[in-house]
């Protein structure tokens, strides 16, 4: 009997000094690392970390669409998406590629042409504006897409439709010519004064956007594949932890844009305004905030992996960009992993940055803006991991 007492009392202490070593390798590959790196940390990572309960409100924001229902255009000459939209303010996403392949694959134009529905001049005042060049690295795309929107503050940019005229929201995409598999991403906000039609089309690379609006009479149907389409009254939340993390409590994930704990928002699709959801919330940006405290003189790791790479082959790296807030609210736009395109699989994961703690405050902020990553499956799992500093 005092055997077996003894046999377990040991096995437990064995057990103890392996989980600290284990801890205790992962908390210095941690604080050793740099902002952005991949960082290996072997039997590590899980979906089954302790979730971080919040709060969610809708924030106010613009009237937001998106385009990429059908991702690939079959169709050589053909409209993608067309809503409508009041004056106001107006998110649009372009998630976009050239898919012809019949009668044969060809050259492509694929762009978003506005038409001025009012009586009086329209004046559309760029606010934000992100354009990448046609690529098949849409990895590349999806993490520049979202760095270029966070970085862009644009001034000055006003331009005038008179009432029933036709513009190209984006010249540029009006000069690129887009090969076979190549993506178009555009990520836009602006502010009109009349009410619009705004559609997505692709065209030949020799007809301008807005003539081709014109010439085009068919309209895609949807099929509710991939991130959707249509129009959404939601482009903003505020995210707020309920409880305060105690960096005693062990490590924690913030889930969201999961489609279960965090549901895919809805809206409408074209004239008959049937249902859309947008299945990954792609381009709603989620403003966070979670509170924390140090116990012991610990430090927090937010870290985040790809938990979805083994589920298809289309999941198998995960890159993205944040807004990250430092302890004065000033703003930096990073790139994640910095020190390569993607990270793959576990025991990969990325360091997105190290919260030291501050003796003079009892109970600290770590702030940011996320926005889930085209080209990445999700979720991407926002994890905070204790650490020794």
């Amino acid at each position: 009997m005092k055997a077996s007492v003894l046999l377990f009392l040991l096995s437990v202490f064995i057990w103890n000094c392996r989980a600290q070593s284990k801890s205790e390798v992962i908390s210095a590959t941690l604080s050793s690392a740099k902002q952005g790196d991949v960082v290996i940390l072997e039997d590590f990572l899980t979906t089954d970390f302790p979730k971080i309960a919040y709060d969610k409100a809708v924030m106010p924001g613009p009237q937001f669409m998106i385009s990429d229902d059908p991702e690939y255009i079959r169709i050589p000459e053909a409209i993608v998406m067309q809503e409508r939209t009041d004056a106001g303010a107006v998110r649009l996403y372009v998630y976009n590629v050239n898919g012809v392949k019949e009668p044969e694959k060809m050259p492509r134009k694929i762009s978003a042409v506005i038409k001025n529905l009012g009586e009086e001049n329209m004046h559309l005042r760029m606010l934000r504006y992100s354009s990448q060049k046609p690529s098949m690295n849409y990895f590349q795309i999806g993490k520049q897409g979202l760095y270029d929107y966070f970085s862009s503050r644009e001034t000055n940019n006003v331009r005038t439709i008179k009432p029933g005229e036709v513009i190209a929201i984006d010249e540029r995409l009006e000069k690129q010519v887009i090969m076979y598999d190549e993506l178009v991403h555009g990520f836009y906000e602006f502010v009109i004064d009349q009410p619009a039609l705004i559609s997505v089309l692709q065209t030949s690379p020799d007809k301008e956007g807005p003539k081709a609006f014109h010439e085009i009479d068919t309209i895609i149907p949807f099929s509710h594949v991939n991130a959707g389409r249509g129009i959404f009254p939601i482009a903003n939340y505020k995210v707020t932890s309920k409880d305060t993390i105690d960096t005693n409590d062990g490590v924690s994930q913030l889930i969201v844009a999961d489609g279960s704990d965090d549901p895919w928002i809805t809206g409408t699709i074209g004239k008959k305004a049937e249902l859309a959801r947008n299945v990954g919330n792609y381009g709603v940006l989620y403003h966070t905030s979670i509170k924390w405290k140090s116990t012991g003189g610990k430090g927090l790791a937010l870290i985040t992996w790809n938990c979805r790479s083994e589920d298809s082959q289309w999941c198998g790296g995960m890159g993205l960009t944040m807004e990250m807030f430092d302890e004065h609210m000033k703003k930096s736009v990073i790139q994640y992993p910095s020190n390569q395109l993607v990270t793959k699989a576990a025991p990969e994961a990325i360091l997105i940055g190290i919260y030291k703690p501050d003796l003079s405050k009892d109970i600290q902020e770590i702030n940011f803006t996320y926005s889930p990553p085209g080209a990445s499956c999700l979720p991407t799992p926002l994890v905070l991991v204790p650490i020794d500093l």
